[in-house]
């Protein structure tokens, strides 16, 4: 009995299933590109009321008339069409109201961009001015590198470069300020 022959029904076997791997169907560009892209699942709704709270403490309430969640690679919240906040202190009273015609709020970060007639008033009628802004939720400060205009009783300040300040508006750090200011008789501010 010779080997060669046992062995030549199970290559004859072989053959026909390597036939059919190397003919198997194609994929089009079109499949293959839908099953590769990456996907950005969004979420829309409108005319929005949200309140944040920390701690069990409210510290703000934002009205929107839309707002879109996208989940990509860095999950964000857009209001395209504008928004309204106010924000409370500790006796959750208001103390101070921001509006801006364009937000993105990223929760990763804690923080929001905001531009677009971008205005921040507190309970003083302290009025903040700029066409963007960030807000830093965890340090509760407003930050830019833009041209920013505060007034207040009796002050004008330019921040040719940006400011920081807190959220109330209490402590405000201008980069290249200019303005005017009223002073008393000693030459101090009022």
């Amino acid at each position: 009995m010779r080997l060669s022959s046992i062995y030549k029904p199970s290559y004859l076997l072989l053959l026909p299933g390597a036939l059919f791997l190397f003919s198997s169907c194609e994929n089009t560009e079109k499949d293959i590109k839908n099953w590769t892209e990456n996907v950005v699942l969004k979420e829309e709704a409108r005319n929005i009321e949200s309140y944040l709270s920390q701690n069990g403490r409210m510290k703000a309430k934002l009205t929107a008339p839309l707002m879109v969640r996208v989940n990509g690679d860095t999950v964000s919240v857009e209001f395209p069409e504008s928004l309204h906040c106010d924000f409370y202190d500790s006796t959750k009273k208001i103390e101070t109201r921001l509006d801006a015609k364009y937000g993105k709020y990223y929760e990763n970060l804690g923080k929001v961009y905001l531009r677009d007639s971008v205005v921040v008033i507190n309970i003083k009628g302290d009025t903040l001015r700029s066409p963007d802004l960030w807000w830093d939720q965890n340090n509760k400060l407003f930050y830019t590198d833009k041209y920013a205009t505060y007034k207040g009783v009796g002050k004008t300040i330019y921040g040719e470069k940006g400011l920081e300040a807190t959220q109330d508006l209490d402590r405000i750090t201008f980069k290249g300020p200019t303005g005017t200011m009223q002073v008393s008789e000693s030459g101090f501010p009022e």
